[in-house]
């Protein structure tokens, strides 16, 4: 049997008024995730264990069977794993947005999801700015960038900047955790009020600000961590090859210590616009020559950053019509069958704009597997389902048993 596990970031959120009290996944067409509840079994799973903050690295990691307390190290980490960058000894990775603070507000995340070509322009100028043979920043996707320093602390409580939007961005900025961390944070610190001085005057803000788009005139460190020891799937499950396919760093990054094989997508945007079709071409591909794959679709997240409500319905609309659709259709035809798991990582409440805890509903649809009651795939309809509150590694054992 092949598996495939359709992970709709940020897709679970609360009752909305203006919703008529239902959630987007209650009140969104979905007619595959639906019937795929019908046919399957379902149930919730805690995808962040106590004492972790509802990060999507956490929330990934956990969907794939790992034990946080044993591997996480941050975020960084991961992504510089799939930027190509070779962590050293002593050198600390973390996670660099590029940011639009306004009168002193952390005005959004993302600094109104800059493109890649302008970020790295800025992103060159802050090396030529600011780098050194401590510090060095690494070009990402969009708002989302690497800080690589030497011999730099990890005991720092880091505010992620999608927790704060429309906050003041000073009470959040870096505070150590322990007395020998205070030169990294205060070196951190100072390092995002410099950038604030240095990006505001720079020719690509002030063509984004001329055409009425937000700047992306701070850095902002967060999710620090050194190199981490984490085995393959293949170790764990007895996986034998697995794939990935994600539009943003910290997935693939997962993926590379996981020991999957991470297929590019063209087109892939991490955003509502993004090449939904090229990724499931690469999904049902990547099926006959691999045992799993973890294909993540990140829209839903943003729209719920953003706090749009109606974008994230279309978000989880064309998941089911694009993906969850197209790939069930496909794969029922296939001589050998195909086990289909499909969740979030974390709620991304458009109410609050930022993650949570709460556990998330998942179903597992196998072929010849008895269903349970359960016939919509959301938030309320799958705590009627068979599997209860599900931990650590119990949804991906769940998936691969036969």
């Amino acid at each position: 049997m092949k598996h495939i596990i359709i992970l709709g970031d940020g897709m679970a959120d609360e009752p909305i008024p203006e919703l008529g009290g239902k959630t987007p996944l209650e009140y969104a067409h979905t007619p595959y995730m639906d019937k795929l509840a019908q046919l399957g079994v379902t149930g919730q799973l805690q995808t962040v264990p106590a004492g972790f903050h509802p990060g999507s690295e956490v929330a990934n990691l956990s969907v794939l069977g790992y034990n946080l307390s044993k591997v996480y190290e941050g975020r960084g980490v991961l992504e510089a794993s799939s930027m190509g960058v070779d962590l050293q000894p002593g050198e600390l990775a973390m996670r660099c947005n590029l940011i639009c603070i306004e009168d002193d507000i952390l005005k959004n995340h993302s600094a109104g999801h800059i493109s890649t070509e302008e970020a790295g322009e800025l992103i060159s100028y802050l090396n030529k700015e600011l780098g050194s043979s401590q510090i060095k920043f690494h070009t990402g996707v969009s708002y989302r960038h690497l800080l690589v320093m030497k011999n730099g602390d990890k005991r720092l409580d880091c505010t992620p900047p999608h927790d704060i939007p429309l906050h003041p961005f000073r009470p959040a900025m870096i505070k150590p955790e322990s007395p020998d961390a205070e030169k990294t944070a205060g070196f951190l610190n100072q390092l995002i009020l410099q950038s604030q001085d240095i990006l505001k005057n720079h020719p690509v803000n002030l063509k984004r600000i001329a055409a009425g788009k937000d700047p992306a005139n701070s850095i902002w460190p967060w999710s620090p961590g050194y190199r981490p020891a984490m085995k393959t799937l293949k170790e764990m499950f007895g996986i034998e090859k697995s794939a990935v396919i994600s539009a943003v760093d910290l997935i693939r990054g997962i993926g590379i210590y996981a020991g999957m094989d991470v297929l590019m997508v063209e087109g892939a945007t991490g955003l509502y616009d993004t090449n939904y079709e090229g990724k499931v071409q690469a999904a049902l591909e990547a099926l006959q020559t691999h045992d799993l794959v973890y294909l993540h679709i990140e829209a839903s997240d943003e729209a719920g950053h953003e706090g749009d409500v109606q974008l994230k319905l279309r978000t989880i609309e064309d998941l089911d019509k694009r993906v969850v659709g197209p790939i069930y259709e496909t794969v029922k035809q296939w001589d050998e069958p195909v086990a289909i798991g499909i969740l979030p990582d974390h709620p991304t409440p458009c109410a609050i704009r930022t993650h949570t805890s709460a556990p998330i509903p998942f179903l597992i649809y196998k072929p010849g597997v008895s269903p349970d009651s359960v016939t919509e795939y959301n938030e309320h309809s799958v705590l009627n389902g068979k599997y209860g509150v599900l931990h650590d590694d119990s949804f991906i054992k769940e998936l691969i048993t036969q």
